[in-house]
Parts: structure tokens; C-alpha cells; sequence
């Protein structure tokens, strides 16, 4: 049954992705290989929607590809299923948080999920780093260089990196400048699926 299958990959995604929606697109980049239901472009489409629009990526994700492989029950089914393992968790260590606050255990545990957070978001930087610059299907089709880079992503990427750490006059203009007219570019170029 699909709204099983979509439950159970989002709840994996959501146990296991430690440090925020980023932290999902490892796991949703294996799932989109694994399963179908999206393909590395369209999930390069959400993280770009999900990163433009308000609410967290995962939960965005979640929800948009619950409904696309099975409507509106799939996108609840979906959603649920990510979000239930944070809700859990939180209700078990709010339980006996007070009970183990002071244990040199649990300070140790919560203090070595630090670095494997910083790991997962790490690698999801660098997916969606991959997704959005680098187009190794085309460079093997014709293992010609040029083929090997998005090079509208990269000229757009080149830009807003000066913009924001070399030019005076826009390095403290709100970063939601930057999102929204990162995201005009995209719509008037059409980046979509870079």
C-alpha cells in the first residue's frame, strides 16, 4: 500500500535526519534514486522553493511529495510520517529530562550528536551544491568540460558570493534580498531543474 510506503520512508528520514530540515536532503536525494517518486532535479526544485517559501524543507519536501505520488491523503501521510519521530522524541526526553538533566551520560550523548549534525548538514550543503553546479550525467553523455558545469548556477552563485562577502555596500543587505531576487533569476532564466 503506497500511504504505508510513504509513511515509513518519511519516518526513516525524519528519525534519522539529526539537525533540521538540511539534514533531510541526504536522505531524500537516496530516496528519490531508490524510489522514483522524484527525480535529483525536481528535488533540486524543491530545496529552492522550500529554502524561498516559509515553513521548514523537510516538512515542504514531505508534503509535496506525498501528494504528487498519492494527493492529499499521500502529502498528510507523508508529513506525518516525518515529523512523528521529532514528536516522539521530544515527548520521551521532556518525560525524563528533568530526571537525567545533570547525567554526565546524557550531556555526553547530546554532546557527541553535535559534530554528526554538523556532518549531515555538511553533506546536504554539498548535495544541494552538486544538484544545483555540477551536471555529471551530461559531462559523461559527452565528456566534454563544458558540459560538466551549470554554468548559469555557477555565474549566479560567483555573484551572490561577491555580493555578500566583497561588495561594501550589499555584504549587510538581509539575506531574504539575496533568496528573493535568487529566485527571480531562476523563474526569468529558467534555472528549473538546472
Amino acid at each position: 500500500m503506497i500511504y504505508l510506503r510513504l509513511f515509513w520512508e518519511f519516518f526513516k528520514t525524519g528519525l534519522f535526519a539529526v539537525g533540521g530540515g538540511m539534514a533531510t536532503i541526504p536522505f531524500l536525494s537516496e530516496m528519490a534514486e531508490r524510489t522514483g517518486w522524484f527525480t535529483q532535479g525536481m528535488l533540486a526544485d524543491m530545496i529552492a522553493v522550500g529554502e524561498s517559501t516559509p515553513g521548514p524543507i523537510g516538512v515542504n519536501t514531505a508534503t509535496y511529495v506525498g501528494f504528487t505520488v498519492a494527493g492529499v491523503p499521500g502529502g498528510i501521510v507523508a508529513t506525518l510520517g516525518l515529523v512523528l519521530p521529532s514528536f516522539l522524541i521530544i515527548l520521551l526526553v521532556a518525560a525524563f529530562l528533568k530526571a537525567f538533566r545533570t547525567n554526565k551520560y546524557v550531556e555526553r550523548v547530546f554532546y557527541g550528536i553535535r559534530p554528526a549534525s554538523v556532518g549531515m548538514i555538511g553533506a546536504a550543503c554539498v548535495a544541494v551544491m552538486r544538484l544545483c553546479l555540477v551536471d555529471t550525467a551530461a559531462f559523461a553523455e559527452s565528456r566534454a568540460l563544458a558540459d560538466l558545469f551549470h554554468w548559469k548556477g555557477m555565474a549566479l552563485f560567483a555573484l551572490i558570493w561577491v555580493l555578500t562577502n566583497l561588495v561594501k555596500g550589499t555584504k549587510k543587505l538581509h539575506p531574504v534580498i539575496f533568496i528573493a531576487a535568487s529566485a527571480a533569476v531562476g523563474i526569468v532564466f529558467r534555472f528549473a531543474g538546472a
